[in-house]
């Protein structure tokens, strides 16, 4: 199956035959050489606090935030407990230039401590969006979020700006 898979990545056609770089708000790089790759989101070690469990990345995306021509990788990333619902963070990962070079993180959206849940996590013309679940007071049990929050982010002035949209408390 993973053979199946890999050969299928092998065989898409190119992204700027189909306009996908266009749609995706990423550009693509010239043509005497190849596309730049996205960060990996495992090749990375994440400042959460997880007391000795493993992290988690739940969810990524892919795209240009910065206008630089190179996509970089928003991860949402939550210490990997086993149960519960355990709080994310949301931090962008770009990757340097030089061959071999590692992935970084370069800006934390989402601290872990506002003790929110991401999902829905996409890129979008350069903006970053996700649905963010929280709770409205203490008294709510941890495995019911009751207030959802569209979030969005876009780099600008070289930073990322955030708006959120609330909803009203109630069930989600």
């Amino acid at each position: 199956m993973a053979a199946v898979v890999a050969l299928a990545g092998l065989l898409q056609p190119d992204a700027s035959a189909t306009g996908h770089a266009a749609a995706t708000g990423t550009s693509a790089a010239p043509a005497s050489g190849p596309l730049a790759t996205a960060p990996d989101p495992a090749a990375v070690t994440y400042p959460l606090d997880c007391k000795g469990l493993p992290t988690a990345v739940t969810a990524t995306a892919q795209g240009d935030l910065d206008g630089d021509g190179r996509p970089e990788t928003v991860a949402a990333v939550r210490c990997d407990a086993g149960s519960g619902t355990p709080p994310h963070a949301i931090y962008v990962l770009a990757q340097d230039k030089a061959p071999g070079a590692t992935p970084r993180i370069v800006a934390t959206l989402l601290q872990a401590g506002k003790r929110q849940t991401a999902a829905d996590l996409t890129i979008s013309d350069g903006v970053v969006t996700a649905s963010l679940l929280g709770y409205s007071s203490p008294q709510v049990p941890r495995y019911s979020p009751d207030v959802k929050q569209l979030a969005k982010w876009r780099w600008s002035g070289g930073k990322f700006s955030q708006e959120l949209t609330n909803s009203d408390a109630g069930s989600v």
